[in-house]
Parts: structure tokens; sequence; C-alpha cells
């Protein structure tokens, strides 16, 4: 059966909230609201100004993991002292309860039941405490992922530092100073991704909503301290309940653009075996790439 996808032309705060009421959902008891909440010198990532309406609307407090990279890579995140101190200079804690979720441990091990890489996804603890989740993606390009999306904000996302390690390296190690030697092909990153994607979706089970805002279109992602610009105009907003589905739409909408920017951003995707990642999701059945655009 293909999913729904809601999607608007105008990228606004009030448009987010208006698109997640076409949902026709509640999200019940406490709300995590996952976000990408910018490395230190990123200038492409969506500000709390932006999604506070939304936050506001599902009253939730933004969450947040521990990076597996340090100040080798231009990243702060790694430790939760630093994390901390980089969500108050962007304005997160000013704005919202705020929780890194792996800033204590121990981590929470959850089986990847059928996994095409990965047999455990270790996530921040914290998470347990939510009762379900709202995930807002910056859509973009990314580095390593080629896109960043729903998928990778469940994914990479939602993981501690030694999920994170765990994911990039496909299963080979939890030890984030290992894991960059160990990383994963092409071919097992994307993959791995999906895996850990998939447990964290069945963990909130129906309680669980997907925002993904085409803005600031740039190849690279907010965790890079000195991103590239944006090479495309802003497409949109699209909302579903489907992770798969939204990041094929997304997808589909930058294949279709006319935008003199899109051969730049298209290379980046297929460079990195991006698509492979909502295939791969796909395939593990927790979403389907077969959707409706409803345009509002």
């Amino acid at each position: 059966m293909a999913a729904t996808v809601y999607f608007t032309r105008d990228v606004s705060p009030e448009s987010v909230v208006a698109l997640y009421r076409k949902l026709g959902i509640e999200l019940p008891g406490k709300v995590a609201v996952k976000v990408h909440s910018g490395e230190r010198g990123n200038q492409n990532y969506l500000t709390p100004a932006f999604w506070k309406p939304m936050v506001d609307e599902v009253h939730g407090t933004i969450v947040e993991c521990n990076t597996a990279y340090g100040d080798a890579a231009g990243g702060v995140r790694d430790h939760t002292e630093a994390h901390w101190k980089l969500m108050e200079e962007h304005g997160w804690t000013a704005s919202f309860d705020v929780d890194i979720m792996d800033a204590e441990g121990p981590d929470v091990v959850w089986p990847v039941n059928g996994g095409k890489q990965l047999h455990e996804n270790h996530v921040g603890k914290n998470i347990e405490l939510y009762d379900s989740m709202l995930v807002l993606a910056h859509f973009k390009g990314h580095p390593m992922g080629g896109y960043g999306g729903a998928l990778k904000q469940l994914s990479i996302g939602c993981a501690s530092s030694a999920g994170k390690a765990l994911i990039h390296s496909a299963g080979a190690t939890d030890d984030r100073f290992q894991c960059w030697q160990d990383h994963a092909s092409k071919t097992a990153f994307p993959e791995a991704m999906a895996d850990a994607a998939m447990t964290v979706h069945q963990h909130f089970a129906g309680n669980i909503a997907y925002i993904n805002v085409m803005k600031n279109l740039s190849v690279d992602c907010d965790c890079c301290e000195v991103a590239e610009d944006p090479c495309m105009a802003d497409i949109g907003i699209l909302a579903s309940t489907d992770p798969v589905a939204i990041d094929q739409a997304c997808m589909d909408l930058i294949m279709a653009s006319e935008d003199p920017g899109v051969g730049h951003f298209i290379e980046r995707v297929i460079s990195r075996n991006g698509v492979h990642t909502i295939a791969a999701a796909a395939a593990l059945g927790f979403g389907t790439r077969d959707y409706e655009l409803v345009e509002c």
C-alpha cells in the first residue's frame, strides 16, 4: 500500500505546523523531538526559531546524542560538556527542554532482527523515557551518506557515540577512535543505517511522525564545521508517518528539479550510494518507496 506524503512549497515555521496537522495524529505522552542542532561554525542548520512553533505544538523535548568524531574533524559535539555548551550557544537550551540522551551511560542496546549488517543498535539510554517521537529533518546532502533526511535522523541521529561508531563501521567496532579506520563500504554503510533506523521506528510503533524540510540545500551536512553553501533553491516541506516514503519523495523532487545546481547535488548522492539507504530500509519492510504526494 502506498504511503501518504504531504507537501507544501511554502518553507516557513507556520507551514511546518500546518503540514504536521495534515497527518491527523496526536503524539502521546512525553514527546522526543529529534533535530540536528548544528555543528559549531555550520551556517546551514535550521535554527531553534524555525522549529519553535512545531516543538511547542507537541510540547516536545529536543533530543540529541553525542557524535563519534572530535576536534580532529572540526567538531565539538563528541563529548557531553562541549556538546551542552554548543547547544547553549546555538540557542536550543534557551528555547526548549533539551536532552543529550547518551550524556550518562550505559547505552541501551536494541537487537536488530533480520538486519543486513548490524546485530544490535546502541542508542542513548534516555530514549526509553519517551512515549513518542517527532523526527524533524533538514533534508540536505552528506559527505559520507550522500544525503541526510528522516532515515539518517533515526539511525546516526539517535545512536549514542558508540552506536554511531558501530553504524559507520557496519558492525565492526563501537570504538569511535577506530571506526573511521574500519569505515564500511558504500554498500554496507547505508545498509547499517537502515538497520539502525528500523529499531527506532519500531520502538515507537505508530507513535512517530516525520517532517523533512528541503531548505538550505547544500551537499554538506549540518555536522560539517565548514559546509559548502547551498547549491539549490529551497523546494518545500514534507510530512509523513513513513520514513522511507518521505525520503524517497524528497529524492524524487530533487531528481525532477530543473535548478541549475541539481547536478552537483545529485552527484553527491550518487557518488556515496545514498539512495541505497532508502532501498535497504524498504527491503527491511518498515516503510515503502511507494507513496502518494499530496500537495497542500
